[in-house]
């Protein structure tokens, strides 16, 4: 955990910091609103501790600077007794909590444990629960198994009939639920999709069916669950097979009777959403072991389509790598040499379509002119890296960043590597830090560290 610790006195900012230090909790200083601000724009933290009364600008102007500039990092504010209004204006204005001076050093670091944890618990949420446009959704392809699932969409998009859709991770379950609900009468209604492995046991119930303010400790309010959330229109239930057997129960009443009742709460709400699930496991040999229920199981599999590996559809590389250049690089998509081709086609794409897409990312970042060439593409890394043509990357530390200069040799020192790769990433993000981060497959920590380093501010 790392704080950032906003105070105008001295001696608090560094006694704060060294309790801190003896949890293990790493803390940075800042004496004022700007100087709070500056730190926020160029490192991560996992909290911030912000004193209401500074100079200058107050922690009240703070808070709604970050608000402005996009900075989500949770707040405590601190604040002496005659200033508890204010405190309270502050926590309505998006602080997360607030301490009175003198405050416990100990009850600060149960709170700030509290509040980066539930912020961890909200971005693994995030990231497995998505409530997005539509957006591109269609499955790209010439092969004639893409003709035959045209036709299949077609012929269930219109009906209600519940959608099994199996295949290999990468291969595109998501998109073609997507596309069923597009082309289907409730297009118009939300499209909710839910990744059942990427959620804590703990909180699945409540995020699928909602809860009751009360019903259990920090259920401060109602919530909605996510088969009311989707409305008329669809919830997405993919890695079906992850699902614990107590609310494989629970979703096999759901299917039976349409209705659903939070946790905590009396009466039973009906749902009118239509059921499409998503698998990469082999559901019939789960239900022979006894981890997935046969009900379930018949109850989801009415209708299916099964997505096969990209390996067994090569003929739809050449368009599909066209497209995720296209979708990466914007209007200054590079062309893509037969060579290269070539060598995508000779690749068995264990991770598919999204694998796929990983590879071309990298080669955007090799390549430094409009063609990308057989050497851009790296079919062995899985960590960034350079492709094995490259001098000297045999020696590459863990871990690190590195860029290639298409000619097949090391663009000079280690150094000068990772800051053309770094340059690279930044101009191609439009200057997103985080979004040049994740490109590079680096922490934003990583990529903050190393653009001071380099002296890219």
């Amino acid at each position: 955990m790392r704080v950032l610790i906003v105070d105008d006195e001295k001696n608090i900012r560094e006694s704060l910091g060294k309790y801190l230090s003896l949890e293990k909790i790493d803390s940075l200083g800042a004496e004022s609103g700007e100087a709070a601000l500056d730190c926020l724009s160029r490192e991560s933290f996992d909290a911030v501790i912000l004193d209401l009364k500074l100079p200058g600008m107050n922690g009240q102007t703070v808070l709604e600077q970050m608000q402005r500039q996009g900075v989500t990092t949770p707040v405590i504010m601190i604040s002496a007794h005659g200033e508890i209004p204010d405190a309270v204006r502050a926590l309505k204005s998006g602080a997360k909590d607030y301490l009175v001076k003198p405050f416990d050093p100990a009850e600060l670091c149960i709170r700030l444990r509290s509040l980066v944890e539930n912020r961890r618990r909200e971005n693994a949420l995030e990231a497995a629960v998505r409530t997005a446009p539509l957006g591109e959704t269609t499955m790209l392809g010439q092969s004639q198994f893409i003709r035959q699932l045209s036709v299949q969409i077609d012929k269930i998009a219109g009906t209600d009939v519940t959608v099994l859709i199996t295949g290999e991770s990468g291969t595109g379950k998501e998109v073609a639920a997507r596309e069923i609900h597009t082309r289907s009468p409730r297009s118009g209604e939300p499209f909710v999709a839910v990744n059942i492995g990427g959620i804590h046991e703990g909180l699945m119930e409540s995020e699928l069916f909602g809860h009751e303010k009360g019903a259990f400790t920090g259920a401060a309010a109602r919530k909605q669950g996510l088969f009311e959330l989707a409305g008329s229109g669809c919830l997405f239930l993919d890695e079906i097979g992850e699902m614990p057997m107590p609310l494989q129960v629970k979703l096999l009443r759901v299917l039976q009777d349409r209705k659903v009742r939070r946790l905590g709460g009396l009466s039973d709400i009906p749902i009118n959403a239509r059921i499409i699930s998503a698998t990469n496991q082999n559901l019939e040999s789960l239900v022979q072991a006894g981890r997935f229920r046969e009900d379930l199981y018949y109850r989801l599999n009415v209708f299916r389509i099964d997505l096969p590996p990209l390996r067994e559809r090569r003929e739809d590389i050449p368009l599909l790598a066209r497209h995720l250049l296209a979708k990466h690089a914007g209007r200054s998509s590079p062309e893509i040499t037969d060579e290269a081709l070539e060598k995508l086609l000779s690749y068995s794409f264990p991770g598919n379509v999204r694998e796929l897409e990983n590879i071309l990312e990298r080669a955007l970042i090799y390549c430094e002119d409009s063609l990308i060439r057989a050497e851009d593409i790296d079919l062995h890394k899985r960590n960034g890296g350079a492709p094995k043509a490259a001098a000297g990357a045999e020696n590459q530390p863990a871990g690190g960043i590195i860029a290639h200069n298409g000619s097949g040799a090391a663009a000079g020192t280690m150094d000068d590597i990772e800051k053309q790769a770094i340059t690279n990433a930044l101009a191609r993000c439009n200057g997103n830090r985080t979004k040049a981060a994740e490109l590079l497959h680096v922490s934003r920590r990583t990529i903050l560290n190393k653009i001071r380093q380099f002296g890219l501010e």
